[in-house]
């Protein structure tokens, strides 16, 4: 046995999806970081040794345009170039090389840390060591640093320094939560172990162990849809430990989970209700995925109100989109739904103020320890946001260090710094824009070799029929088409068939909040006379003119005489919502109340209803890569150019009045946020590189007194939405600078999200 000391700029503890971007997010800001995993692998519940599949804001696809950017988005991309099949041991390399790429960050695995040492009165706590225990090596480390993360989940460290925590649920009259029980209760969300099966293509007995538990005795077969093809995560719900306490009760809870595995796997080999002669268990996991325990309590504590009325904080540092999603206490033995779950109309923000302690000074936190209720950590546990989360809380940890302050310090001083520097680094917010100072581009005219000006998924150019590659969809329910509206909508043009001379029902809504894509407000409509046959364009009058650009939905009311077409060009900024309820999992109970659920995406998403509208649009136009919001927040906030042609490059210019040095460029490309990317692919998606993203281009600056452009930086096979080109010295001072993009991963033109030169 040896002893060490370590001494770092910033401690994380935790190796899960929130450690894990928090410790990248510091280093990358050039900070000192040790980064501290008890397990073998990073990646916590999504690891290896878990299989949870990674859960964000996109909730399966229910919000749009919701998939997280930044780091967490760098590793789901990254995961669909290398692991197409969903392989969770492929998935522990894709979070392992996004650690060991970072030279800034020392990591420390099976390393588990049991003594923190804290000192000062209870309402000014200072961590100054955690010390953690490497077993097989038998180390002892103690590790210093200014600043710490307590990104365990189960919050073990902050514990350990004295921070103030909560446990259970809420009452209803603590902060007014419709979901709330009327009085407070030490109950949580249980944990669960997953398993796999194999086809091994002849038939396998199976014998039950003794450690089976017969399920026949219990509400499972009965409450519980039980399938021989599923496997993984679709059974998460074999959950339980809810009434217990998920840390002392671990041993327990792990026992109790296994022998219903092994129980259910019994009941579908030897009942004679499966078809599963031939498939065999190939894998359980034996250590229990935890939901819930203590939850910090922070400067600002997330409720219910918060989720559902997507409140909007000044100290906004990222964002969720996943339901409220309660499990009964008693998991898996329960007799109602295995999940309750209410959604928001959009994603909901995330405060800077709940990632830091009330009464420990140096702690920050991210993850399952977020200060929030019960029932608004039902909707900011997935794993998806706590990577966003552990993103802004390794940025302002990086922060703290910059400034010699505490992660309060960095909240009442320097939010706006940390907000910018986060946006820079594309990760996931919703409604911030640009403002950097630094950022040379927002005081440069900005023009494009050519600019999309039409928002119309429309009648492509070519010979023969052009109506061929269009499907026929009935307006047997009202559809919506979901557009950006800058500066107005007058008029949208509509491709339809009709059985018999009819009227169609058009009318537009506004959507509430700018993130959000749903017919929430009335804004005008219009009845279209229209006279029986194919292929006919009408016209609605239905004109819309928001003080700000906003996204509008079109509703077509349904009409059992006409059919619309569509297509699978679909322009940036469009989708198509279906008015029905759309659930896909027997096992979950959803509220249909919120309008989110009532126009779901899933049916029709990537396809468009062919349409077009006027007049023309400024949701595309070159300025909007300049000082846009990264994101779809009231229209795309991209730069899209026309059509691609061979042999032409579409190329987005910055000029300056006077010439200007800059250091770096950053180049953010659109990977398509509103497709949903999945670790272990609760669902499919096709291409293993984006179409939309730009797949080969170069940088370009003109030098203050030549006259001709020099290339600085030049990407062939692109797949990555961030790329930051360190510029070199000799670049001096330039005039103008350009993106050329020479050709995409499939899509029909270049779009570019942010084209930032920061100042040297």
């Amino acid at each position: 046995m040896r002893t060490q000391t370590v001494e770092a700029d910033i401690v994380v503890v935790g190796g899960g999806l929130a450690g894990v971007c928090a410790a990248v997010a510091a280093a990358r800001m050039g900070r000192q970081v040790v980064l501290i995993n008890n397990r073998p692998v990073l990646g916590g519940n999504s690891s290896s040794e878990v299989r949870v599949w990674v859960c964000g804001a996109t909730a399966h696809g229910n919000q749009r345009w919701a998939r997280e950017t930044g780091i967490i988005g760098e590793m789901y991309v990254e995961n669909q170039y290398r692991n197409p099949e969903g392989n969770p041991v492929y998935w522990d390399d894709v979070v392992l090389d996004t650690v060991r790429r970072e030279k800034n960050i020392r990591l420390f695995l099976n390393t588990d840390v049991r003594e923190v040492r804290a000192t000062g009165p209870d309402d000014a706590r200072r961590i100054e060591s955690v010390t953690g225990w490497t077993m097989a090596s038998e180390i002892l480390t103690t590790f210093t640093a200014p600043v710490f993360l307590d990104c365990t989940g189960d919050g073990l460290v902050g514990h350990l320094a004295g921070a103030r925590y909560r446990l259970g649920k809420e009452s209803h009259a603590e902060f007014g939560e419709e979901w709330a029980p009327p009085e407070a209760v030490r109950e949580f969300l249980g944990s669960t172990l997953l398993f796999y099966t194999k086809d091994l293509g002849h038939p396998v007995k199976y014998v039950a162990p003794e450690s089976a538990i017969d399920i026949s005795g219990t509400p499972i077969p009965e409450h519980r849809i039980i399938r021989s093809g599923d496997s993984g995560a679709h059974y998460w719900w074999i959950e339980w430990g809810g009434e217990l306490d998920t840390v002392d009760d671990n041993e327990r809870i792990r026992d109790e989970l296994r022998g219903v595995i092994l129980g259910i796997w019994d009941h579908i080999k030897n009942s004679g209700k499966f078809d599963a002669d031939n498939l065999t268990l190939e894998w359980i996991g034996n250590v229990p995925g935890k939901r819930e325990y203590r939850r910090f309590i922070g400067d600002y504590t997330l409720h219910q109100g918060d989720i559902v009325g997507q409140t909007e904080f000044a100290d906004g540092v990222a964002f969720g989109g996943w339901s409220i999603d309660l499990h009964p206490a008693q998991g898996m033995y329960a007799t109602g739904a295995g999940a309750l779950q209410r959604f928001s109309d959009g994603v909901f923000e995330i405060p800077y103020r709940s990632l830091y302690s009330v009464n420990v000074e140096n702690m920050l936190f991210a993850g399952r320890d977020v200060s929030a209720t019960h029932i608004a950590f039902g909707a900011a546990r997935v794993m998806a946001t706590c990577g966003a989360m552990g993103q802004a809380a390794g940025t302002a940890a990086a922060l703290c260090v910059e400034h010699g302050t505490t992660p309060r310090g960095v909240y009442t001083d320097h939010l706006d710094e940390l907000r910018q520097t986060l946006l820079a680094w594309d990760a996931p917010l919703v409604g911030v824009a640009n403002a950097d100072e630094r950022d040379l581009a927002r005081r440069a005219r900005v023009t494009a070799s050519s600019t999309a000006t039409t928002v119309a998924a429309p009648v492509a150019a070519a010979t023969g029929d052009p109506y061929d590659d269009f499907d026929v969809h009935d307006l047997d329910v009202d559809l919506g088409i979901a557009l950006p509206v800058d500066p107005r909508l007058d008029s949208v043009d509509l491709l339809v068939s009709a059985r018999s001379d009819t009227t169609l029902r058009v009318e537009v809504y506004s959507t509430g909040k700018r993130q959000n894509v749903v017919p929430a407000h009335l804004e005008a409509a219009t009845d279209v006379v229209v006279p029986a046959g194919d292929h006919r364009w009408v016209t609605a009058h239905v004109p819309f003119a928001p003080e700000v650009p906003q996204n509008a939905v079109v509703v077509l009311r349904a009409n059992p005489d006409l059919a619309v077409h569509t297509t699978t060009a679909l322009p940036p900024g469009v989708l198509t919502l279906v008015h029905r309820v759309d659930s896909d999992d027997q096992n979950v109970q959803i509220s249909t109340d919120e309008l989110l659920v009532q126009w779901p995406t899933k049916p029709l998403r990537g396809r468009s209803v062919v349409f077009r509208t006027a007049p023309e649009t400024r949701a595309l136009a070159p300025e909007r890569a300049t000082g846009g919001y990264h994101r779809n927040h009231g229209g795309p906030n991209m730069w899209a150019s026309e059509p691609l042609t061979a042999g032409r490059d579409e190329w987005l210019r910055l000029d300056w009045d006077e010439p200007v040095t800059p250091g770096e460029v950053r180049v953010v490309l659109d990977d398509d946020l509103d497709v949903e990317l999945n670790t272990l692919h609760h669902h499919r998606t096709p291409h293993e590189v984006l179409p939309t993203l730009v797949k080969d281009y170069r940088v370009e600056v003109l030098p203050a007194g030549g006259q001709e452009w020099v290339t600085v930086a030049a990407v062939t096979d692109n797949r990555q939405r961030l790329r930051v080109h360190p510029l070199p010295d000799d670049v001096g001072a330039v005039r103008s600078a350009r993106l050329v993009v020479a050709a995409t991963n499939g899509a029909e033109q270049a779009r570019v999200v942010a084209f930032r030169v920061q100042e040297r």
